[in-house]
């Protein structure tokens, strides 16, 4: 297993090893020893899967506050998406900066967003399904979002405003510059 520094170094890209022959491959997608190897002592609690039928579907981008805020290790299971990490911490200097990494099921890799950034990702395949490992249980009560398409944080995402599948949540999110001092 690969840990790779991103643009911003508190997100990691994982490349699992593969294991393959003519019947197709065997990889370990999760080790806690190699990552904290790598520096990361995590305890994931738990496990999240979505799937999102069309392609175009934008979810994000979305974070918990403390004391629920959440580490991340997301995967494609089938399909690709865009997946996306903002960093909202207000004192790091990449605040307000981002992350933009394919991923998708057949090349395997991973991104690994701390607590203190908000995520997001883009569909590119119909029919693709998301795992991700979280180290705090979902909240209600600390569950936030931002605007997927904020223009001060700029990200690039492959389709056009007018094209995405949004959920309402995500489309009234309020914009960074309108989030309170969370992080």
């Amino acid at each position: 297993m690969q840990v790779i520094d991103t643009a911003i170094p508190a997100v990691k890209r994982i490349i699992p090893t593969r294991h393959g022959d003519d019947r197709g491959w065997f990889s370990e997608v999760y080790r806690a020893d190699m990552l904290a190897r790598a520096g990361f002592e995590i305890a994931f609690v738990q496990d999240n899967q979505s799937l999102t039928k069309p392609a175009g579907t934008i979810r994000g981008l979305h974070f918990q506050i403390a004391p629920a805020a959440q580490t991340k290790l997301v995967r494609v299971i089938s399909g690709a998406i865009l997946d996306v990490a903002v960093d909202i911490r207000r004192a790091s200097p990449t605040f307000g900066h981002h992350v933009a990494l394919r991923l998708d099921a057949a090349g395997g890799e991973q991104l690994l967003i701390p607590a203190g950034f908000a995520h997001g990702f883009c569909t590119l395949e119909p029919d693709t399904m998301v795992a991700y490992k979280v180290d705090a249980y979902y909240s209600p009560a600390h569950d936030r979002s931002m605007l997927w398409n904020d223009p001060e944080i700029g990200i690039a995402w492959p389709l056009k405003p007018e094209e995405a599948h949004l959920s309402d949540k995500d489309r009234r999110a309020p914009t960074l510059g309108n989030q309170p001092d969370l992080f």
